[in-house]
């Protein structure tokens, strides 16, 4: 019998004898809204494995304006980092939409990963699926109109989430696409006037999950950014634990 079930994509691949050793050391907990997984310029003092719930990666300029560059979720480790030996972090992240998942302090990570190189690529394939996330989110934000660039964020956050509710406001979406609120309430009553979602105070439902990508077309169909790549990650972190 496995040692506990995940819904974290790279949990879910290893093998019984890594997830029995790593129990040990990883702490289940709820991630509210607003939890600071890192702070900018800190170390990072743990990691976490989403199983539900929206992580956002966080940059700001030097005169204090902040933009989302990178979303994390259940398909991997937050936060992204080549090492887990207590690195400063340039970027702050943090829940951006509730849920839970487990952490473990990066003292005891490193102690784990040593003699497990499976575990190691398994983790450097995840920081390479995100940073061409980012890549392409970046190539979207310079592309894509925004109701578009909001489908796509909308789908994204979706496929990190149980259900069909995304608690967020009108202000946050326009913090995360680093545009002006009024741009969002406008990009959405588009979406809402093809029935694709319902969007009411602080909370949006989708509704037609079909619709919503054909409509994203291109901005979500992009390596690191469509939810549909995990089956082909999974089945590739399969071939690598074996």
């Amino acid at each position: 019998m496995r040692a506990f079930e995940s819904e974290n994509v790279i949990l879910a691949q290893l093998g019984d004898p890594e997830l029995l050793a790593l129990e040990r050391i990883l702490e289940p907990l709820r991630l509210p809204r607003n939890f600071e997984l890192v702070h900018v310029g800190l170390p990072v003092s743990h990691y976490y494995f989403l199983e539900n719930g929206v992580a956002s990666m966080i940059a700001t300029s030097p005169e204090g304006r902040k933009t989302e560059i990178g979303v994390l979720g259940r398909d991997g480790m937050s936060p992204p980092a080549l090492t887990v030996e207590m690195e400063r972090f340039s970027f702050d992240v943090m829940m951006q939409i509730g849920g839970h998942g487990r952490r473990v302090e990066a003292g005891a990570l490193a102690g784990f990963l040593i003699g497990r190189p499976t575990v190691r690529r398994l983790l450097s394939r995840f920081l390479h699926t995100f940073f061409v996330q980012v890549a392409n989110t970046a190539l979207s934000n310079a592309v894509h109109k925004i109701d578009v660039r909001l489908a796509k964020w909308i789908l994204m956050c979706h496929d990190r989430l149980e259900g069909e509710e995304i608690e967020i406001t009108h202000e946050d979406m326009a913090d995360m696409l680093g545009v002006r609120r009024s741009s969002v309430t406008e990009a959405l009553h588009v979406l809402e006037g093809e029935h694709f979602i319902y969007s009411t105070r602080g909370l949006l439902i989708v509704r037609n999950r079909g619709s919503l990508e054909a409509f994203a077309a291109d901005a979500y169909n992009l390596p690191g950014i469509t939810g549909h790549d995990w089956s082909q990650t999974s089945r590739h972190l399969i071939a690598l634990a074996k």
